[in-house]
């Protein structure tokens, strides 16, 4: 049996309705936990002293500075981009995640994004809550305000749409695009592994460019790696329809931001579902924050309650292997 920390359980636990009964007994103890959101890589190490297991959610790691007892990192999470695992390796620390905990979840999120998006939800609510209510008045002259404003707000259905997702061969992407189906829309994947898909989930686009180019939609599935970081810049921004919207669930970084906000600002895309910044939460300031045309929400992919629990359970399931 193991000894084991949870070093930032508040960020997990926030509701206090999380069951950790099946990692107590993989540990063989109840496993002790701090409800730091996110510690430093010296708090970490100074969390792990005595314990053979460490168990993280996405944050930086100094496995260099991890006491001896720390046998096992058990990231709660999907990457690793947090976790040196060269220095990992060197120090005979197992190192695991969990890749698939929170497919249903990320994927319905993107969905709602493109949901939102075909019917504007998101600037009529940027209308009322800044007190203009033309489109629900009922008196006749109010009517008429309401027709005129709506022709400024566009409307569409998505069958026959195109959803482009770059890394999108993963689970995740592989749901999506199973869901984005189901309304009729055409979906095309970018990866280096991208083939056409037998069962005719998707079509393989050439290259990214091709994606950008043929999509209404475009969603990020890959992880970050330093290939990754900024992939979608001012030239893939260009590539991109006017019409078109980028949705992230992936990784904040990457999307080159300034770059994205002059776009957004500049109508050469549509609008962006941000469910990942970089940093998390953006900076104070950022423009992402007053522009009409993005939907922010706080990294919640991965929070609905269920997926949480998928996620402790895996994770004990990785203690006990």
């Amino acid at each position: 049996m193991t000894k084991a920390v949870l070093i930032n359980a508040g960020r997990l636990d926030f509701d206090g309705k999380l069951d950790f009964s099946r990692l107590d007994e993989a540990c063989g103890a109840a496993v002790t936990r701090h409800d730091d959101h996110t510690p430093s890589p010296e708090a970490i190490a100074a969390y792990a002293v005595g314990h053979a297991t460490l168990v993280t959610k996405e944050v930086p790691v100094d496995v260099k500075a991890l006491p001896d007892s720390v046998r096992l990192i058990c990231e709660a999470g999907t990457g690793f981009n947090n976790i040196n695992l060269e220095d990992a390796r060197a120090r005979g620390i197992t190192v695991c995640n969990v890749p698939a905990y929170s497919t249903d979840a990320v994927a319905q999120l993107v969905i709602t994004h493109v949901l939102n998006f075909s019917a504007s939800a998101h600037l009529q609510q940027r209308r009322l809550a800044r007190g203009d209510r033309s489109l629900f008045h009922g008196d006749a002259s109010a009517k008429k305000s309401a027709f005129e404003a709506f022709g400024e707000i566009p409307h569409f259905e998505l069958a026959g749409k195109t959803i482009g997702l770059v890394g999108g061969t993963g689970a995740i992407g592989a749901r999506t695009a199973e869901l984005a189906r189901a309304f009729g829309m055409d979906v095309l994947v970018w990866s280096r592994s991208a083939r056409d898909c037998e069962r005719g989930r998707w079509r393989a686009a050439r290259d990214l460019p091709h994606l950008l180019s043929a999509s209404d939609f475009v969603s990020l599935h890959c992880p970050l790696t330093d290939q990754t970081r900024g992939l979608i810049d001012a030239d893939a921004l260009k590539a991109m329809k006017p019409t078109a919207f980028l949705i992230n669930t992936a990784r904040g970084a990457l999307v080159n931001e300034a770059h994205l906000a002059r776009a957004l600002r500049d109508g050469a895309v549509a609008g962006a579902g941000l469910d990942v910044t970089d940093p998390e939460p953006p900076a104070e300031g950022s423009p992402l924050y007053d522009l009409e045309n993005v939907v922010l929400t706080p990294h919640i992919g991965w929070k609905r309650l269920e997926t949480r629990q998928r996620l402790m359970d895996a994770v004990a399931a990785n203690v006990e292997a």
